[in-house]
């Protein structure tokens, strides 16, 4: 496509096609095919983590990519894409931009990013990487906290 070409399908809020889509795809295949390529004699590593650290480390990834993609605390990373990073969170812009919109107002795609970024540094940084999701985690099972509190006094509320 013509750079003249690529402005305006920008100018027009073009939907994002195969391509940009797959090139974010492969963004994301190459960060995975480096964190396995740089960790592939630490099998121990990767055991442990994916034995006693997949609840902390689901906690965290939660608590994260609901941030990024749902909570206003995360506007500032949504707004270059996004029309309205508080409300409707409607991806704008050209194909590239629009869909990288998509990615981030989406928390299960958030979420696939943030649990490779959480196991990396797990297994690259063992000590931070624990740290960073026990904190998160904690955050995580809060959210799960704070919901079964506003559903208990909900339902008590409506007893009376």
């Amino acid at each position: 496509m013509a750079a003249t070409q690529v402005q305006h399908a920008a100018q027009q809020g073009e939907q994002p096609g195969p391509a940009e889509y797959a090139s974010l795809n492969a963004v994301y295949a190459v960060a995975l095919a480096g964190l396995v390529a740089g960790t592939h004699r630490r099998g121990d590593d990767v055991r442990e983590v994916l034995g006693t650290e997949l609840i902390p480390l689901t906690a965290a990834t939660f608590a994260v990519s609901k941030m990024i993609a749902r909570e206003r605390i995360g506007s500032w990373v949504r707004e270059p894409f996004v029309d309205d990073p508080v409300g409707r969170k409607r991806p704008r812009g050209g194909s590239v931009r629009r869909a990288l919109g998509e990615l981030v107002t989406c928390s299960r795609c958030v979420g696939a990013w943030t649990a490779l970024g959480f196991v990396g540094l797990r297994v690259a940084h063992p000590r931070a990487g624990r740290t960073a999701t026990a904190v998160f985690a904690v955050a995580g099972l809060n959210d799960f906290a704070q919901a079964g509190f506003r559903a208990l006094c909900d339902w008590a509320n409506q007893q009376h």
